[in-house]
C-alpha cells in the first residue's frame, strides 16, 4: 500500500555553488510508519522513501556519483539506487523534506574531492620515545622472568 509521486517541474535542487540535481531525478513513495502519529499511524502514509538513480543521473560526474555510491553503503541497492527512509515527524511534507535534506548533504560531502594522504617520517622525538617504551617494557619483562637457582 505505496503511492509514488515524481515530481514533473522544471525545478533545481541546489546542492552547492557548482552542482545542481534536476528534481525529476528524485522519485518519493510514501508508506505506512511506525512511531509517532496517535491513530493516525494505521489510517494514513506518512512515511517516505526517497529514492534516488545513481547511475541513471544525468546531472551528477562520474566522481560524485562513485563517492555517493560509496557514501551510502547499505542504502544502496544492488542496481544502484539509493533508498533514503524519513519517518521521524508526523507529516508526509516534513518527512519529505527531511529525506530531501539528508540527500543533499550526502550530495554534498559526495561532491568534495578527496585528497590523498601524504606519507610523512616520524620525528626524531618520536622514533626516540617508540625506543625509549620498548626498552622500558623488555625491562619489565626482565624483572618478571624466574631466576636460575631460586626455587618459585
Amino acid at each position: 500500500m505505496s503511492q509514488t509521486d515524481t515530481c514533473y517541474t522544471e525545478s533545481m535542487i541546489e546542492i552547492n555553488r557548482v552542482l545542481k540535481l534536476d528534481e525529476n531525478e528524485v522519485a518519493y513513495d510514501y508508506v505506512r510508519a511506525a512511531g509517532p502519529g496517535g491513530q493516525n499511524v494505521n489510517k494514513v502514509a506518512t512515511a517516505v522513501q526517497l529514492r534516488f538513480d545513481i547511475p541513471h543521473s544525468a546531472t551528477l560526474p562520474e566522481a560524485v556519483k562513485e563517492r555517493l555510491r560509496r557514501l551510502g553503503g547499505s542504502r544502496v541497492s544492488s542496481d544502484g539506487v539509493l533508498v533514503i527512509e524519513a519517518k521521524r515527524f508526523r507529516t508526509q511534507e516534513m518527512n519529505r523534506a527531511d529525506a530531501l535534506n539528508r540527500l543533499i548533504v550526502m550530495l554534498q560531502k559526495a561532491s568534495e574531492p578527496v585528497h590523498p594522504r601524504h606519507a610523512t617520517k616520524p620525528t626524531f622525538s618520536s622514533q626516540r620515545k617508540r625506543v625509549e617504551h620498548k626498552r622500558q617494557h623488555s625491562q619489565t619483562k626482565q624483572l618478571r622472568r624466574s631466576v636460575k637457582g631460586e626455587p618459585e
